[in-house]
């Protein structure tokens, strides 16, 4: 069961109606190619419709008329029909329509028979991510947790992340039982191809400290490719040296199997469990206990729902 959200809406979403024709027949997507030789960059949003930080980031990037030094860079609201009914009195309900927009990023699901919302969009997408050689994907959490860059399971998506150097905590992990990522999508995900993608997790969904988190990673990730100029990159974010990041392999991905999941105190992430065996929360009658020391809480939800991943528990890497 979900619960009621706690934290104030201190963001506001951006009007993105000028957006929608772009250029790609496709709409609220956008590229713009440089002619010169250079990497395909995305930057994406709105995944979740109710995530504003990454739609205000692509609003900055179009108003201060950013174009791609080498190779092209696209700007994608991808689940627009979610964010278009985003409501600040009521702002989770926004997150999807029909189905978690992040959790159907799996080839055989997207070539199968299923339909929904989400799915259709996917589809009309996916011609454009096939396309991409890196991408950034926006995002942000429910609780108001330290920044999170995403970067998969793999050895490529851990070196990007230390590459772009911010935020200071980097996780890696494959996932969640209930489907695919966008970030983990086809080559992204394969170690042996040189696409790669990184997905960070902003601070809380409607903190204003958010947003600039979204535009300091988005600026970061740019300037790394050549995309942008470093001497655009630092009008806008402090470029001075970056404190050492954190790297955290998920061990385990909690999931919930009953209507009864309840954690055993009020986490919100990045918690530091010292003790193996200590009891984090109950499924039914089922203790959920930590295996092993110095267990760390990645990104508890609030939205309890059989199927739906708790929470992820990870080890901090040597």
């Amino acid at each position: 069961m979900s619960q009621p959200n706690p934290y104030p809406v201190g963001l506001s979403a951006p009007d993105i109606s000028s957006y929608r024709v772009g250029n790609r027949g496709v709409d609220y997507v956008t590229t713009f190619d440089s002619g010169q030789p250079g990497p395909h960059v995305m930057v994406s949003a709105v995944v979740h419709g109710n995530e504003l930080s990454g739609a205000l980031t692509l609003d900055f990037l179009f108003r201060s008329g950013v174009r791609p030094l080498i190779g092209k860079l696209t700007l994608g609201f991808l689940n627009v029909g979610a964010f278009l009914t985003f409501d600040p009195g009521n702002p989770e309900a926004s997150r999807f329509i029909d189905e978690d927009f992040n959790r159907v990023w799996d080839e055989g699901v997207l070539d199968g028979s299923r339909n929904s919302a989400e799915l259709r969009r996917a589809r009309e997408i996916r011609p454009i991510i096939d396309e991409i050689d890196y991408l950034l994907d926006l995002h942000s959490m429910q609780h108001p947790t330290a920044p999170l860059m995403l970067c998969g399971p793999t050895k490529k998506g851990q070196n990007l992340a230390r590459e772009i150097g911010y935020p200071a905590h980097v996780m890696s992990d494959k996932g969640h039982a209930a489907g695919r990522r966008l970030r983990d999508y086809g080559p992204f995900a394969d170690e042996g191809s040189p696409k790669n993608a990184l997905l960070i997790e902003c601070g809380q969904h409607w903190d204003p400290v958010s947003f600039d988190v979204a535009k300091e990673a988005t600026m970061r990730f740019l300037t790394h490719f050549g995309t942008i100029s470093a001497e655009f990159a630092a009008q806008q974010i402090d470029t001075a040296s970056l404190p050492p990041q954190t790297v955290v392999e998920v061990t385990d991905a909690v999931t919930i199997a009953t209507e009864d999941f309840r954690f055993a105190a009020d986490y919100i992430g990045m918690e530091v469990i010292e003790r193996a065996e200590t009891t984090i929360a109950w499924d039914g009658e089922q203790p959920i206990t930590t295996p092993y020391d110095r267990c760390v809480l990645i990104m508890p939800s609030r939205r309890l729902i059989p199927g739906q991943t708790a929470v992820r528990l990870g080890r901090i890497a040597p």
